[in-house]
Order: C-alpha cells, then sequence, then structure tokens
C-alpha cells in the first residue's frame, strides 16, 4: 500500500462513479490516460476521483469536459493507446495533488531503467481490486525482448516493463494510470498477457514518442 502524498499526480478515472482505469495529472486543467479507458464513452459519463489514496471514496471529484481520444488509436493492436481529459475545474494543486513531468519527444528508456508503476488494479490475476492504492518498482525492458516475449507488433508507441520471473506487475484496473521514472512520466498502462506472468513484461503506451501529440492537444 502506498500514500496519495508519494503519487500525488495519481487519479482514479470513473464511470458512473465506479473506478474503471487510472490516469495522470500534467497540467491543472489535463489527466492523460489510456484510449481504450474512453474509447466508446463520452465525457458526461466519466469523472475523475483525486486527492485519495482509496480507490472509490474519500477525495474530490471533479467533471470531464472533453475527450481528446488519439485519432490513430487502434482497438486491435492497442497502439496510439492514450486519452487525454480535459477537467471542468482546475485542480488545486497541494500535498495530495501535483503534476507529473513529462519527458521530451527524444527520450529513450534504456533497459533496466527504474520505474515506478501505481494503481488500484487487481493484486493478482484475476483477482480482485483493493481499495487502497498499491504501488510497485519495476525495470524497463527492451523492444527487442518484448518483441520476442510476444511475437506480435510490439511498435515504437509501446514501451513495455516488468521482472525476470514476473512477481510483480500491473494489472486490470491498473490501465490508463502512471509509470513513472524520477517524477517524469515514462509510461502509461496499456495492456499485457496476463498480470506478472515470467515471460510476458507488462506494455505500457510510451509517453516521449506520443509527446507531440499531447503537446498539439494540450499546448504542455
Amino acid at each position: 500500500m502506498i500514500d496519495i502524498e508519494e503519487v500525488p499526480w495519481q487519479v482514479s478515472v470513473q464511470y458512473y462513479d465506479r473506478h474503471i482505469c487510472g490516469g495522470s495529472i500534467i497540467s491543472t486543467d489535463y489527466v492523460v490516460t489510456a484510449a481504450h479507458c474512453t474509447n466508446g464513452f463520452n465525457g458526461n459519463m466519466m469523472t475523475i476521483r483525486f486527492a485519495t489514496s482509496y480507490r472509490e471514496e474519500g477525495g474530490e471529484v471533479v467533471g470531464i469536459t472533453s475527450i481528446h481520444q488519439h485519432p490513430s488509436y487502434d482497438p486491435q493492436l492497442i497502439d496510439y493507446d492514450i486519452s487525454l481529459l480535459h477537467v471542468a475545474s482546475p485542480f488545486p494543486l497541494g500535498s495530495k495533488v501535483a503534476t507529473i513531468g513529462l519527458p521530451s519527444s527524444t527520450t529513450r528508456w534504456p533497459p533496466d531503467t527504474v520505474a515506478f508503476v501505481s494503481g488500484w488494479g487487481s493484486t493478482r490475476e484475476n483477482g480482485g481490486s483493493p481499495r487502497y492504492l498499491q504501488g510497485a518498482f519495476i525495470l524497463t525492458i527492451s523492444e527487442s525482448s518484448c518483441k520476442d516475449a510476444y511475437r506480435q507488433s510490439i511498435t515504437s508507441r509501446m514501451l513495455c516493463a516488468g521482472l525476470k520471473g514476473g512477481v510483480r506487475d500491473a494489472c486490470q484496473g491498473d490501465s490508463g494510470g502512471p509509470l513513472v521514472n524520477k517524477n517524469v512520466l515514462a509510461g502509461i498502462v496499456s495492456w499485457g498477457k496476463g498480470c506478472g506472468r515470467e515471460g510476458y513484461p507488462g506494455v505500457y503506451s510510451n509517453v516521449s514518442a506520443l509527446r507531440d501529440y499531447i503537446k498539439k492537444t494540450t499546448g504542455i
């Protein structure tokens, strides 16, 4: 378990007040999450709960005025898996609410870079979701190793991370949430085979590869 003050950019993206995905505060007006979390939805159905370590209680709730889902999002490949959510009122920054830094479009994450993933997803494959925020340190994995593992299209918009032997990983309910290195958002929880399975790292949206879209949409 971790406290929201350790990851104050973490939010819960909610569908009719129920947690469906994680997200990250990138400015006082925008949250970034995964496109597969918003596909087929509109802002009237969704809210953002923030400033709390609990999945569906505490903190504050803000509405969403618009969803900017990447126009090239491919639900089959789960490519370009990013959405930007414009909130109805600015986030009040403080100890429990902060923005996460963004990488440049040229940033690369070498294999074995330490990163921290957080969220309210299941703590084991096919398990229930915890009420309290969880987090784990994992390591980035080379694109070639990830391609060897999945034997399918791992694109430059994807970043792989996990641990040898599995053990710690993102899981169902963590989608859209942050993968962070030194207070910079490296990845967005996207997809994977199972949770923590040996030989199958988690796959994240590579924020540096999608940085130009964020800039174009938000001005950040």
